[in-house]
């Protein structure tokens, strides 16, 4: 497999392949700005906020806060990851305190909507599940019925991104 394609290893060599000829052909920005013309403005931390809040509001009101959900530029490229959800622990006094912070990254600061929609959800989800399984990927379906096919776009898109550069 090529590097190009590593957001995309776990998918069949066909579709591997169908990206491939889009690369080479150059057609993959055209592919993805057909289906998403243009990019969220939701660009800085206090819209992100506000955002994935209503979403949590929308379908997890009953999960513990979110202490912190931020855009964060370092999630990429040191842990090779679209975003992060950490849940930290600790005891003050005799109470123990715990908080749950959202990370996503910048990457996702100029890419469309629906994409953005995605990362929030798969985030979200990780208040209730902390593993990728499948009470993970039913919750996630749950929240956005088309969370498969957006999570296969948002694979293509961060290909598009690294191998022939940004889109907007």
């Amino acid at each position: 497999m090529s590097d190009t394609l590593k957001y995309l290893s776990a998918y069949s060599s066909s579709v591997q392949q169908q990206v491939q000829r889009l690369i080479d052909e150059q057609r993959l920005a055209d592919f993805l700005l057909k289906k998403y013309p243009e990019p969220h403005e939701i660009t800085n931390d206090g819209a992100l906020r506000d955002y994935v809040m209503a979403m949590k509001n929308q379908f997890m009101r009953k999960s513990g806060p979110l202490s912190k959900v931020v855009y964060d530029n370092k999630i990429h490229v040191v842990n090779h990851a679209l975003g992060l959800h950490t849940y930290k622990s600790k005891v003050q006094g005799s109470k123990l305190k715990s908080k749950n912070e959202i990370r996503i990254s910048t990457l996702f600061k100029k890419a469309p909507e629906a994409l953005l929609n995605m990362i929030t959800v798969h985030e979200l989800a990780h208040l209730k599940e902390k593993d990728h399984g499948k009470g993970f990927y039913n919750l996630c379906e749950h929240m956005l019925p088309d969370y498969h096919q957006l999570e296969f776009e948002s694979r293509l898109y961060l290909t598009q991104v690294e191998c022939l550069g940004a889109i907007y």
